[in-house]
């Protein structure tokens, strides 16, 4: 018979190698999602859009840094930035180095709220009251203002807007945007975050313009309103970011937590949302970062995406 303490020390012992698996290893795992969306018009060769989210670099980061610049090995036909880029007031040229190869490419961005905020520290209980109450994710706004979170740290996010547009890639904050991509006339209409309710969906109201190839929806955080909003008006495809694929999730069972209102089984990946009759094509991505006051991932390795557009059938 086996004594009594070595039960509660060999879960000790699990929890422990669980951990150091998850910040020492899965935390720097990088890979690369591809998917496949049909939404193009008829006879339209396939376009390769590169999705980076959730960076939240951290000065030093040089294996994320050099993973990044990599990625413009893919030579995509267009880069979006679904935001969370910074996770560090000092990280602003790190990311820029970072996305620097990237930038040579046709691009989009939206913000999300660590890039106008620094990182606070948070205790795990959080998501264990999050889980008890019923609730989808954690450190919501919470009663913060629309425009910001009270006594927050500010981010120099203007230094990263102005390296984004000396690229030419477009901001997309509460705007409307067009290029040319691969031959068709892409139309983007973006927000900003949700998650501090920064979005302003009555200034991009109206749905997609009827002369452009494409209409994409692009936006941080995939809070419901946003996407009842974008499917309603008639967006094929939705981008965003935010969740980190629930950062921490169970194998063979999936994500506990979203970080806003979204349902949990569609906290990454391509999925498909309903409103007012429509139906969008979803795509939430992991994101390749984590809050650095968090560095942990388990069963959930930080990703991109390359997500290949093809003709929708008839």
């Amino acid at each position: 018979m086996r004594p009594l303490y070595s039960v509660p020390l060999g879960v000790a012992a699990t929890g422990a190698a669980c951990l150091v698996y998850a910040a020492g290893y899965e935390v720097r795992s990088f890979r690369l999602r591809r998917v496949e969306v049909p939404v193009l018009p008829a006879g339209a060769r396939p376009i390769r859009i590169l999705q980076v989210s959730d960076i939240h670099m951290v000065t030093g980061q040089a294996k994320k840094q050099r993973w990044l610049q990599s990625l413009a090995g893919l030579r995509p036909d267009l880069v979006v930035n679904t935001g969370d880029n910074l996770s560090d007031p000092l990280g602003v040229p790190a990311t820029l180095d970072a996305l620097g190869p990237l930038m040579d490419f046709p691009g989009v961005y939206v913000f999300g709220s660590n890039d106008y905020y620094g990182p606070a520290r948070k205790s795990p209980t959080r998501y264990l009251k999050a889980l008890r109450s019923g609730v989808h994710g954690l450190n919501n706004p919470d009663g913060s203002g629309r425009r910001g979170i009270t006594g927050a740290v500010h981010n120099p996010w203007q230094k990263l807007r102005d390296g984004f547009d000396a690229a030419g890639w477009l901001d997309l904050t509460n705007t409307r945007g067009r290029l040319s991509v691969a031959g068709l006339d892409i139309e983007f209409t973006g927000l900003d975050d949700p998650h501090i309710r920064r979005d302003d969906y009555s200034a991009v109201a109206g749905g997609p313009s009827p002369d452009a190839d494409l209409s994409l929806a692009v936006v941080h955080a995939p809070y419901l309103r946003v996407l009842d909003a974008f499917t309603a008006d008639g967006y094929p495809l939705i981008l965003a970011g935010h969740t980190h694929g629930g950062q921490l999730c169970i194998p063979f069972y999936g994500a506990l937590v979203t970080n806003c209102d979204l349902d949990t089984d569609r906290v990454k990946g391509l999925s498909t949302h309903t409103a007012a009759g429509h139906r969008s094509h979803l795509h939430v991505s992991a994101g390749c970062g984590t809050n650095r006051y968090t560095p942990v991932r388990f069963a959930c390795p930080p990703e991109a995406t390359l997500l290949t557009l093809t003709p929708a059938p008839r």
